[in-house]
């Protein structure tokens, strides 16, 4: 091993910011999410399938230009005004997705993690702390689904979590083995979501604190949920099914 025997004047970059060379005939704009092509490497506005890398600073027009032909600087942490859908002052702490360069809101099905709620502004306006090299998303590895209505569920979603935003849902269990990792979340603002687990009438819900019985639901209460309260179920034995991890209020049908 050798060792510098001369001085060398390094290249250093400033801690927040990167440059990223841009796809052919595309503009960034001023503020736009900005995303890397998986393939290629090259930024764009950000899409749904794109790696998160920052807020472009400045207007980068390279609409006539080869890619890589302009770079994007983009700022790759900090605290950002945002406009999030639905967004409420109990959400602090909250994960926080994008579906394009301009688009923000709480759901992960079809979007890609920015950053965490920091601060609360106004209805729907937040300051969301992002760093792309240190934040992670809450839910990577899962494969997040979206549910809007009553939902038997099935071997497919195993390994799934399911975000529901529509209140008064039932997610019920089927009576088999070989179903498990299920996920179940509550994405609704404060006190706006009741969601309903349901056993097979044979079976029966165990998990922390819940003594369990058969044929008897497991609610995460409306009046306590907060947006981000999720129980982790897994097929556990000739009782039933195991919660495996859980967070909010979640209490079994009386």
């Amino acid at each position: 091993m050798t060792t510098r025997s001369s001085d060398l004047a390094r290249n250093f970059e400033l801690g927040t910011i990167n440059e990223i060379p841009v796809i052919a005939a595309d503009i960034l704009f001023e503020g736009s999410a900005v995303g890397v092509v998986t393939g290629t490497g090259y930024a764009r506005p950000l899409t749904s399938v794109d790696k998160f890398v920052g807020f472009a600073e400045s207007n980068c027009d390279n609409a006539a230009g080869a890619a890589a032909a302009k770079k994007v600087r983009v700022r790759k942490s900090g605290l950002v005004q945002l406009s999030v859908s639905g967004a409420v002052i109990t959400d602090i702490g909250q994960p926080v997705y994008a579906t394009d360069d301009d688009t923000f809101i709480f759901l992960p099905t079809g979007a890609v993690f920015i950053g965490f709620v920091h601060r609360y502004v106004s209805s729907g306006i937040v300051i969301v702390a992002f760093d792309v090299d240190n934040f992670v998303d809450p839910y990577a590895g899962k494969i997040a689904a979206t549910v809007s209505a009553n939902t038997t569920l099935n071997a497919t979603h195993s390994g799934k979590a399911l975000f529901v935003d529509t209140d008064a849902k039932v997610i019920t269990l089927p009576a088999v083995e070989g179903v498990g990792g299920i996920q179940v979340v509550n994405i609704g603002a404060f006190g706006t979501v009741l969601i309903e687990v349901a056993p097979n009438a044979a079976d029966m819900i165990e998990g922390p604190g819940i003594t369990g019985a058969d044929n008897k639901s497991i609610l995460n209460t409306k009046n306590t949920a907060q947006r981000g309260d999720y129980i982790h179920l897994e097929y556990g034995d000739a009782n039933g099914w195991t919660i495996t991890d859980m967070k909010g209020t979640w209490v079994r049908e009386t």
